[in-house]
């Protein structure tokens, strides 16, 4: 009986921390203008529903626009309190360096809550291959 009841038992312990987890999820941006608010508002209502989930947001070429100092949509909502908010939730923001580079943009010219990864494309396919869903808002 005792030998039945070990593979179980182990077979349980390894597989709670997964249970525990939320989902992993990637939203790419690459259009502030287009998918600012949305993506946003997708995000938050997102971890609304599913507060354990782990979000981690990608931008690159007009995506890192929603992630500079004083940042604004068209109907003039800052996207910086919105980004500061899903932050404090557990969100990863992260600005992709090659943009950076290819735009002449700085990192003083982005709101501190974001963090950055050397290639936005490469950052998305290793986050698919460790698992994350894909969502492009």
């Amino acid at each position: 009986m005792r030998q039945r009841f070990l593979p179980v038992l182990f077979t349980m312990i390894l597989a709670t921390p997964l249970a525990w987890a939320g989902d992993l999820v990637a939203y790419h941006f690459d259009n502030a203008a287009t998918q600012g608010l949305k993506g946003l508002r997708n995000i938050r209502n997102h971890l609304d529903t599913d507060p354990s989930a782990q979000l981690t947001v990608v931008a690159h070429a007009e995506g890192v626009d929603m992630l500079m100092e004083g940042a604004k949509a068209a109907n003039g909502t800052e996207f910086g309190p919105l980004v500061s908010a899903l932050k404090a939730r557990g969100v990863r923001f992260e600005i992709c360096e090659i943009t950076l580079k290819n735009r002449s943009l700085k990192k003083e010219q982005f709101v501190l809550d974001a963090d950055y990864t050397p290639s936005g494309v490469v950052r998305l396919a290793k986050l698919q291959k460790e698992g994350h869903a894909y969502i492009k808002p």
